[in-house]
C-alpha cells in the first residue's frame, strides 16, 4: 500500500491475501517488505504478529544489507490455528538525528554549530522516555539532560545519546513518527507433523503369512518393522469392502479368477461402503485395536480417502444422483483414455452437491472419531477445488490436527491450487526428476513455494515404478532415497522398495509386474535382511539422521552449491533456530564412480570464507573443507555424503531464513 510512507511487496502472501500462507508449529516464518519514503530521513518498520489466542508480539524489522528499502524479520508460531501479521512503517526520527549529528561531529562542527541539533535530540529523548518502562526512563532523560548541558564538551554531550544502551532500548521501544499501518496477512499454522514426517505405505491385506489374507491383527505386527525403520506415519490404501461387479484380476485383467481380491480403490459392496472395513481385514473393534498399537509404536495411521465407488457400492443404489447416469440408464464408469476403470464409478459433484458434501463430511468425521487424523486423498485434482476448500475448512473447525495429503500428480497450477485450498501436503513430480538440472530446478521450485505447498517426496508408489529404478540397479534405490529424505522434510516409501523391486508389467510401463493393487503380495523382509538383500538399514539410518538434525526438517533454507560434474549434486540446509547445518553431496550415476570439485557458497551456509570440519553421517569419516573441495563417490560403497558442519553463528541464522526472498526481488 502507499500511504504517507510506502509499504510494498509484503511476503508471505498467497493469492493477493485472499488465502492464508502456510506454516507449522515451531517453524521459522520469514516476513519481508519494501518500505520507502521521500527524501533521506530514516524509515523503519515493525512486524506485529497476532496469535490465535490473541497475544501480540512486536518485532523491529532489520534492513537488508544488499537491497535498499527491503526489511525483514522472522517469527516462530507456537500453537495451531490462524495467525496473522501486519507490517507498520514509521519515520525513525532518532535514527535520522543520530546520523546527522555523527556526520556533523566527524566533519569538525562545534557544539555552537550544532546547538539546534543538540536541543532537538534532547526533545526526542524526552518524548521517547514516555514510551519505555519507568525503570528505563532515567537513561533517556539523562541523555536529554546531557544534550542540554552546555558546560560539557560536544563528545560528552553526545556520549549517552549515541550509546549502545540507548540504541538497544529504543530498538525495543522505538519512537515512531508518521506511523502507517499495513494490511493484515494471515498464516495458517498446523501441527509440526504437517511439515516434517516420514511415510511408509503398505497394504494391510498383504501382511499375513504366505498364502493368507492379512488382517488388522497381522498389520499391527507388521507395524513393528515400520517403526524400527524410523517411519512415523504408515499409510494404508483403502481398507473398505471391495466391489464384486467388474472386479479386476491380477495385472489389471478383466477376467478375474474367483480367488482374485480386486483393487482396494474399487470401494464398496454388499458389505458396506466408505464407512466400513473389509470383512477379511476385521471389524471396527479390530481396527481400533490396531490404531492403539500404532500409537504405542509412535506411528500415526494415514487412511486413503478415495471419492469413488464400485458398481455395487451402497451409494449406487441409494444415491444414483451422486454419479453420471448415461442416456441408456447406466452409470458411467471412470476413464482416462486409453485406460478404462470398469470397476469404478466417479462422483459427479454437479448433480447433488449438498448431498455429496454432507455425506463426505460424515464419512471423514466417522474415521476421525475412530482415531484417524491423517488422510491421503486419492486424485483430488479430479474433484472441484472449492469442495476441498469447504471440506478441509469444515473439518479444521473442530479438528485442526487433521492432516490432508493431496495425491495429485498434476500440473503446477492445479497442485498449488489444491495446496491453497487447504491441503497440508502434496505429492510432486520428484519421481520423474532424475537429472542434475531437473533436480536443481525442482528443489528451487519447492523451496520458493514453501508458503503455499509442502512437498512430500515419495520415491515410488503402487502406480509409479520409474524407469530409473527399473534399470539403475540397487545403488539407484539408495541414491533416490537419499535425495528424497534430504531435499524435503517430508518423504515417503511404498513397501517393496527396500527389497529393490524393479520389474515392470511391460517394457515402457511404470506399473509393477504382479501389482499389489490387484493381488496380495507376500514379502519375506526378515530373510532379505539376513541375506543382505535389503535397503532397510540404509533407510533406517536416513530416518535417524532426519530426526537428529533439525536442518533436514527445514525447506526454506535449501541452497544448491556448484559442482563441476553433471553427475554430482550438492546442496545444504540450515536450521535457523539451532544453527544445525547439513551439506549433502550425491552421485546421480548409479553405476560408475564420479568425482569433482564442490565449490561452497559461504553465504548459503551462513559463514565467512575459511576452513571448517565436516563429518559424514553415513560413514563417520571426517574431513577439513574450504571453498573448493574434491569428492569421489563410488556407487557400490557410498552413493552420497551427508555431512554435518559446525553450527551457524546465532547472528547469521535469521539471514538464512529470508535470504532467497530478497534474491528473488533483486
Amino acid at each position: 500500500m502507499i500511504g504517507r510512507l510506502g509499504i510494498d511487496d509484503v511476503r508471505p502472501v498467497v493469492s493477493h491475501r485472499a488465502l492464508p500462507s502456510k506454516a507449522v508449529v515451531g517453524e521459522v516464518v520469514p516476513v519481508s517488505a519494501l518500505v520507502w519514503r521521500e527524501g533521506h530521513d530514516a524509515i523503519a518498520a515493525t512486524l506485529n504478529v497476532f496469535s490465535p489466542a490473541g497475544a501480540v508480539e512486536r518485532i523491529l524489522m532489520q534492513p537488508e544489507r544488499y537491497i535498499p528499502d527491503n526489511v525483514h524479520a522472522v517469527f516462530v508460531p507456537d500453537e495451531v490455528g490462524l495467525w496473522s501479521f501486519r507490517i507498520d512503517a514509521w519515520s525513525d526520527v532518532v535514527a535520522t538525528w543520530r546520523n546527522a549529528v555523527v556526520k556533523k561531529r566527524d566533519a569538525g562542527q562545534s557544539a555552537v554549530d550544532m546547538s539546534n541539533d543538540l536541543l532537538h535530540g534532547a526533545s526526542l529523548f524526552e518524548r521517547a522516555a514516555k514510551g519505555v518502562p519507568a525503570s528505563e526512563r532515567p537513561l533517556l532523560l539523562g541523555a536529554a539532560e546531557d544534550l542540554r548541558n552546555d558546560a560539557l564538551d560536544l563528545n560528552a554531550r553526545l556520549e549517552v545519546g549515541l550509546s549502545a544502551d540507548v540504541a538497544e532500548l529504543l530498538a525495543e521501544f522505538p519512537l515512531r513518527d508518521l506511523l502507517v499501518e499495513g494490511e493484515v496477512h494471515e498464516v495458517k499454522v498446523e501441527r509440526a507433523k504437517a511439515g516434517f514426517s516420514s511415510w511408509y505405505e503398505l497394504f494391510p491385506r498383504s501382511t499375513g503369512a504366505e498364502g493368507e489374507h492379512g488382517t488388522f491383527a497381522t498389520t499391527a505386527v507388521a507395524l513393528e518393522r515400520v517403526a524400527r525403520m524410523g517411519f512415523d506415519t504408515v499409510y494404508f490404501p483403502p481398507i473398505h469392502p471391495i466391489g464384486e461387479i467388474n472386479r479386476k484380476g491380477r495385472n489389471n485383467t478383466l477376467t478375474p479368477d474367483p480367488e482374485d481380491v480386486g483393487s482396494p480403490w474399487a470401494i464398496g459392496s454388499a458389505d458396506g461402503g466408505h464407512d466400513a472395513t473389509h470383512p477379511r481385514l476385521g471389524t471396527m473393534d479390530d481396527f481400533r485395536a490396531m490404531i492403539a498399537r500404532a500409537e504405542e509404536l509412535g506411528l500415526e495411521v494415514a487412511l486413503d480417502f478415495a471419492l469413488q465407488a464400485a458398481p455395487d457400492h451402497p451409494w449406487a443404489a441409494e444415491h444414483p444422483e451422486f454419479f453420471t447416469v448415461l442416456a441408456d440408464g447406466t452409470i458411467a464408469y471412470a476413464e482416462n483414455p486409453p485406460k478404462k476403470y470398469q470397476d469404478i464409478y466417479p462422483i459427479n459433484f454437479d448433480n447433488d452437491p449438498e448431498g455429496i458434501y454432507n455425506e463426505v463430511l460424515r464419512v471423514v468425521e466417522f474415521w476421525i472419531d475412530n482415531g484417524v487424523h491423517t488422510f491421503r486423498v486419492d486424485n483430488p485434482h479430479t474433484k472441484p477445488a472449492n469442495f476441498w476448500h469447504w471440506l478441509i475448512a469444515k473439518i479444521h473447525e473442530n479438528h485442526p490436527e487433521v492432516i490432508f495429503l493431496a495425491e495429485a500428480f498434476t500440473r503446477q497450477a492445479r497442485l498449488f491450487g489444491l495446496a491453497k485450498a487447504g491441503f497440508s501436503q502434496s505429492y510432486t513430480y520428484f519421481t520423474w526428476k532424475t537429472s542434475k538440472e531437473d533436480l536443481i530446478e525442482f528443489g528451487e521450485m519447492i523451496r520458493d513455494a514453501a508458503d503455499v505447498s509442502r512437498p512430500n517426496l515419495f520415491v515410488n508408489t503402487p502406480d509409479i515404478l520409474h524407469e530409473s529404478l527399473q534399470t539403475g540397479g540397487r545403488a539407484m534405490f539408495a541414491l533416490r532415497a537419499a535425495l528424497a529424505a534430504t531435499l524435503s522434510p517430508l518423504w515417503g516409501v511404498y513397501s517393496g522398495y527396500e527389497l529393490f523391486e524393479h520389474v515392470p508389467v511391460a517394457p515402457g510401463s511404470e506399473e509393477y509386474l504382479d501389482s499389489e493393487k490387484y493381488q496380495i503380495r507376500y514379502r519375506d523382509y526378515d530373510a532379505a535382511l539376513a541375506n543382505g538383500d535389503s535397503l532397510e538399514p540404509y533407510i533406517t539410518l536416513l530416518n535417524q539422521i532426519r530426526r537428529d538434525h533439525p536442518a533436514l526438517q527445514q525447506l526454506r533454507t535449501l541452497r544448491f552449491h556448484e559442482v563441476d560434474n553433471d553427475q554430482i549434486l550438492a546442496y545444504s540446509k540450515v536450521d535457523p533456530i539451532t544453527g544445525d547445518t547439513i551439506l549433502v553431496v550425491v552421485n546421480l550415476d548409479s553405476y560408475w564412480p564420479q568425482e569433482g570439485t564442490v565449490h561452497i557458497d559461504f553465504d548459503a551456509i551462513g559463514r565467512k570464507p575459511g576452513y571448517f570440519g565436516v563429518r559424514d553421517l553415513i560413514t563417520g569419516a571426517q574431513y577439513t573443507w574450504g571453498e573448493h573441495n574434491y569428492v569421489r563417490l563410488e556407487p557400490r560403497a557410498d552413493v552420497a555424503h551427508i555431512f554435518v558442519l559446525p553450527p551457524v553463528a546465532e547472528d547469521r541464522r535469521e539471514q538464512l531464513a529470508w535470504r532467497d526472498m530478497t534474491e528473488y526481488r533483486g
